[in-house]
């Protein structure tokens, strides 16, 4: 199927239900890109989030999405009177599929004694209360809360669901829990391989989950700058020319941020550099205190939140990009994050962590370099990039050739419309 090309109809008249945790977020502009490219097919969409937005800014990505989006009862204390309604008129509608829906959230509780967990089950009423008659299919984003709502709402209306699956939701949702859902999906898309391994190791049907990678809509970004044009290239050397770090993430265990401000403490006095950062999360106060503790705060730009416009000029103008994803404590864990992608896109030089997915883009030495996430590694990888340009230059180059060759979005948009349209036949 070409870009712009409408699909065969099997998923026009009623919208496609997509169930995603919150709507819009800044942090997922992979879900949105993928949103809008279906929009762009022809498909007929209705996002269903669980959650009201927290971010104070929105892409312009968001704008361009023309879908309605309905929100669910966030907590069921707060709508009490729509989770009822909803009960009646499911009760009445639909009683067999509803009771026997009931079962099967009742055997979750018993395995999962949770708030959240009853108030998916409450979710998964609304939802299939006020969906449209004729809703071919629910497509949840992430394999945890929002994949139990939609399966939920989807047995009780008698139709199918399918899920993708991206990071935190593959690592961190007990196995019991991912073979049910595994076997009751008409199928799964997850955006890296060491994902995929995962789950068609525990689906009946291994066949059902298909590695999707997200790409990037190289649309949305400008062509890279050159960066060859500096008449004095960032060596580190000048106190005046200090290396522009860049990193976009959140402030979360994940991103492995407590280690990174270490590595920096390590460098060299003779090395100039400063640290741009973007981006917000629970750990902000106690990261920042670090810095502080390690003499850092002068040599460190904490922005908070941005929008893609304001995430690209900074990628325009850094000098290298660094993420140091960690497997936290919990077992979360990045999948490929996107923002790796983006700073390719730029022809900037990467460092990284050997985690997860991030190999199955960046090759060590290749496109960009990778450690094993301790300080000291990170250290030597930054003094490595920082004082050389000229490898910079090269590993850029390689991650944007990369990029384009291979995690282009359109190749993984047509497999996604594929499945849809054969889930909802």
């Amino acid at each position: 199927m070409m870009p712009g090309q409408g699909t065969d109809g099997r998923l026009s008249g009623s919208p496609l239900a997509v169930v995603v945790k919150g709507y819009p977020r800044l942090s997922e502009t992979f879900i949105a890109q993928e949103l809008l490219a279906f929009q762009e097919r022809g498909i007929d969409l209705a996002i269903w989030s669980l959650r009201h937005p927290t971010d104070t800014r929105r892409h312009a990505l968001h704008d361009r999405i023309t879908a309605p989006v309905h929100y669910l009862p966030e907590y069921l204390r707060d709508e009490p009177r729509r989770v009822l309604r909803a009960l009646g008129l499911l009760v009445r509608r639909h009683p067999a599929r509803l009771g026997r829906t009931a079962l099967t959230w009742l055997r979750d509780l018993m395995r999962d004694r949770s708030a959240n967990r009853v108030r998916r089950f409450g979710q998964a009423l609304v939802l299939a209360a006020e969906l449209p008659a004729g809703t071919p299919f629910i497509y949840a984003h992430f394999l945890h809360t929002p994949a139990s709502v939609g399966r939920y709402a989807a047995a009780i209306r008698g139709i199918g669901w399918g899920f993708s699956a991206h990071a935190k939701d593959i690592w961190t949702t007990p196995e019991w829990e991912k073979r049910e859902k595994l076997a009751d999906a008409r199928f799964g898309a997850t955006c890296t391989a060491v994902g995929a391994a995962h789950l068609r190791g525990l689906a009946a049907e291994p066949g059902r989950i298909d590695l999707v990678y997200h790409g990037l809509d190289l649309g949305r970004f400008p062509a890279p700058p050159d960066r060859t044009a500096a008449a004095v290239p960032q060596d580190g050397t000048a106190p005046d020319r200090a290396v522009e770090i860049l990193s976009v993430g959140r402030l979360v265990e994940k991103k492995g941020y407590d280690r990174l401000l270490d590595a920096l403490a390590m460098l060299p006095d003779g090395l100039h550099w400063r640290l741009v950062h973007i981006g917000s999360g629970d750990l902000k106060q106690a990261l920042r205190a670090q810095a502080e503790r390690l003499g850092l705060t002068e040599r460190i730009d904490w922005r908070g939140s941005q929008d893609q416009a304001a995430v690209i000029a900074a990628l325009r103008r850094a000098d290298l990009f660094v993420l140091t994803s960690v497997v936290a404590g919990d077992g979360d864990r990045d999948g490929l994050p996107n923002v790796l992608m983006e700073a390719a896109s730029q022809r900037l030089a990467i460092l990284s962590t050997a985690v997860a997915a991030i190999p199955e883009f960046i090759a060590d030495g290749v496109h960009g370099l990778l450690t094993d996430g301790s300080p000291p590694a990170v250290a030597a990888g930054l003094e490595r990039l920082a004082a050389d340009p000229a490898l910079r230059r090269r590993l850029g180059d390689a991650a944007y050739d990369r990029l384009r060759a291979e995690f282009g979005m359109t190749a993984g948009i047509d497999r996604l419309v594929r499945r849809l349209e054969e889930a909802a036949a």
